[in-house]
């Protein structure tokens, strides 16, 4: 059999493969389009939690704080009876410092009592002691020392105005009510309804609360009397020291590292250091600043000074890595031209390089403040937490004196049992809000009124 004879096998068709039109998606495109949707859609949905639950968040923060900006008070004649006051009647303020507060809160008490007389006001079931009770501890105190700074009010009727006490003041924001006084030990429903008379008699009102932020911190029994004044110092004396020590040791460290230092084992070594302290929880800085500065160094405890230290240390790694981003941002054509020019090392980086790198300085800057500005746990080990009510001295003795800040007031106040104490951490939170909103602004500001774009 030879070729010849073969039969020849027939060759298939060709046929041309299907081609698919640009205007019609294909199935694999429209498996990407979905899986794009299906992504989109993911991010949104993460979006829209994660703000629900700052909406809560706030929403709650200022529902229960906002009430501890305004107070209730009572306001009603008062003599200031000489044989209470003032037994010997020589108007001499030595001898007036033997009358403890107990006298006056007994001149209050009969004060009060004789102006619900005098207006015809129901007490039924209520004592001596139970209208009294009404007026807030603080108000005692506070009248002592009105009277001792100025001995000649003795014998006279002066129009008084003296917080509420702290279940009465929670009565008239809504924290109280007929049904919780019934088993609470420190609040009678009796003391609740005369409240509400004294309310319409316009003898208890409530007004805007300055002393919120000028009263220092207050004990247990007066909660209606405490307020921020001694951590709002403290505070500004911690936030003064650390931007002296961060700002200054943070950006030179940053031109050195960026523009002077050689490139080798060392500054390697420097530089993933720096990033690991920027990782490090801040309660570690609090140990240190507790084995360092107040067990070794002896300083006192509780002081701004040890405060805006461990601060300090945890706040430059962050100024130094957001200074060296700014530096590394400017582009390197402004260094050649200057060095071409004959300026010298120097020149270039104080002329050209840092003046165009400061806005992103200055964000970096206040951001790490306004981070070191919330911090609590560091605080809180070298003893901050502290009870202080005596304000600070003027600096520089003020910086070695006992002190708190915000933060650690927050953490106090809400450890505390009395519902008063839990309203005004809410307030204290609502204040410390508004100072991080300022400064987070402000660097937001910065950055856009002196950025520039290469």
């Amino acid at each position: 059999m030879t070729d010849a004879t073969q039969v020849p096998q027939a060759t298939p068709a060709f046929k041309p493969r299907e081609r698919s039109s640009i205007l019609s998606a294909s199935a694999n495109m429209r498996r990407r389009n979905a899986a794009e949707t299906r992504f989109r859609l993911y991010g949104i949905a993460a979006i829209v939690l994660a703000l629900g639950m700052l909406a809560i968040m706030l929403f709650t923060i200022l529902r229960d704080g906002v009430s501890s900006f305004y107070q209730a008070t009572l306001s009603f004649p008062m003599e200031l009876s000489a044989e209470v006051l003032d037994p010997d009647g020589n108007r001499l303020r030595e001898e007036m410092t033997k009358v403890t507060t107990v006298g006056y809160s007994r001149v209050l008490t009969t004060a009060f009592r004789a102006e619900l007389d005098r207006r015809g006001i129901v007490q039924d079931g209520l004592s001596d002691a139970d209208i009294g009770d009404m007026i807030s501890k603080d108000a005692a105190g506070q009248l002592r020392a009105t009277v001792l700074a100025n001995t000649s009010l003795v014998g006279t009727t002066i129009d008084a105005k003296v917080l509420a006490g702290g279940r009465i003041d929670g009565f008239i924001k809504g924290r109280v009510t007929l049904e919780t006084a019934e088993r609470d030990s420190n609040v009678s429903p009796d003391q609740l309804r005369l409240a509400v008379q004294l309310e319409d008699a316009g003898i208890l009102t409530t007004s805007w609360n300055w002393s919120f932020f000028t009263n220092p911190d207050a004990s247990d029994q007066r909660p209606e009397a405490s307020g921020l004044g001694v951590a709002l110092l403290g505070s500004a004396y911690m936030m003064l020291l650390v931007l002296v020590m961060c700002v200054p040791v943070g950006v030179a460290a940053s031109i050195y590292l960026e523009e002077f230092a050689p490139k080798n084992i060392w500054t390697d070594a420097i530089e993933v250091n720096i990033a690991n302290l920027a990782a490090v929880p801040s309660i570690v800085f609090g140990i240190l600043g507790l084995a360092i500065f107040i067990n070794f160094a002896g300083m006192p405890q509780s002081s701004s000074l040890v405060g805006a230290l461990v601060i300090s240390l945890m706040t430059l790694p962050t100024i130094i890595i957001a200074t060296r981003a700014s530096i590394k941002a400017v582009p390197p054509s402004i260094r050649d031209a200057a060095l071409g020019i004959g300026a010298s090392k120097m020149q270039t980086v104080f002329h050209h390089v840092l003046p165009l790198a400061m806005p992103g300085i200055l964000t970096g800057t206040i951001l790490g403040l306004a981070s070191a500005l919330g911090e609590t746990a560091p605080l809180l080990l070298i003893g901050m937490v502290a009870f202080v009510d005596n304000y600070p001295s003027a600096p520089p003795e003020g910086f070695l004196d006992p002190a708190t800040a915000l933060p650690v007031q927050v953490y106090s106040w809400a450890s505390r049992a009395d519902p008063a104490f839990i309203e005004r951490s809410n307030g204290a939170i609502i204040v410390l809000l508004v100072f991080l909103v300022i400064m987070n602004v402000g660097a937001i500001m910065l950055r856009r009124r002196f950025e520039r774009r290469w």
